[in-house]
């Protein structure tokens, strides 16, 4: 009469539950990472088709109630040319990318552009696809 015992572990290892939950976690951040919008500022750029591929140092945003930003700091037009400076320091050729909302006065994106041209910095005219 052997005693045996009748519960054997198994040494086996199943990778199926790891797999569920790699897979459900990517899914996850495909869907989050499409939701995510650089800039909070809600502006509705005018339409145009030709693009440029020069990266932008940094970027100046004009909404619709005419308040100036740099990158998501809300600036004056009086401070804009020293924020500028600071950031951007007397190096040429840097570029700009001015985000002017639809409804916005040309004048106003003509002051940034003379802010740049005075201080040799390139601007870049942000546009939403046609």
């Amino acid at each position: 009469m052997a005693i045996s015992s009748r519960n054997r572990v198994s040494i086996s290892f199943s990778s199926t539950g790891m797999t569920d939950v790699v897979f459900n976690l990517l899914i996850f951040f495909m869907l989050t990472s499409t939701l995510v919008h650089p800039t909070a500022l809600k502006l509705i750029l005018p339409q145009g088709s030709t693009q440029t591929s020069a990266k932008p140092q940094t970027t100046v945003s004009i909404t619709r109630d005419l308040k100036f930003y740099v990158e998501q700091q809300q600036v004056n037009i009086e401070d804009m040319e020293a924020v500028l400076r600071q950031k951007l320091g007397e190096n040429p050729d840097t570029y700009i990318a001015l985000h002017v909302d639809k409804s916005v006065p040309f004048e106003n994106a003509v002051k940034i552009m003379n802010i740049a041209q005075a201080n040799n910095y390139r601007l870049i005219i942000a546009t939403s696809p046609k």
